[in-house]
């Protein structure tokens, strides 16, 4: 136990060392300018020839529809019309049929007395 202990100890120690090491320093590069000649401007030369002329253009395209127009207004009412004229008289109705005969009455009853009530006067 104690040796596997100072072994990790040690491993430990090496591992941290290799990280304390600073990498080389490396110079930057050179650069030289070189300045250039200017050219030398030799005489103008002669006028070119006129450049034949450009075709016509296509027609341009259709324009859209328009859009439709809006409902129109309500009309007014119209007028009230006049009042029709009266109808004439309906004509009289025909006469009723005559009725059915009655029929006939009781024969009266033959003899017996008669009574006759008289109201008391006042």
């Amino acid at each position: 136990m104690k040796v596997s202990i100072a072994l990790a100890a040690a491993t430990m120690a090496l591992a941290l060392s290799a990280c304390n090491n600073k990498p080389a320093e490396v110079a930057p590069p050179v650069v030289v300018t070189v300045p250039a000649a200017p050219p030398v401007a030799g005489p103008p030369g002669p006028a070119g020839a006129t450049g034949s002329t450009g075709s016509t253009g296509s027609t341009g395209a259709t324009g859209d529809t328009g859009s439709a127009g809006g409902t129109g207004a309500t009309g007014s009412t119209g007028a009230t019309g006049s009042t029709g004229a009266t109808g004439s008289t309906g004509d009289t109705g025909a006469t009723g049929s005559t009725g059915d005969t009655g029929a006939t009455g009781q024969r009266g009853k033959t003899g017996g007395d008669t009574v006759i009530v008289v109201p008391p006067s006042k």
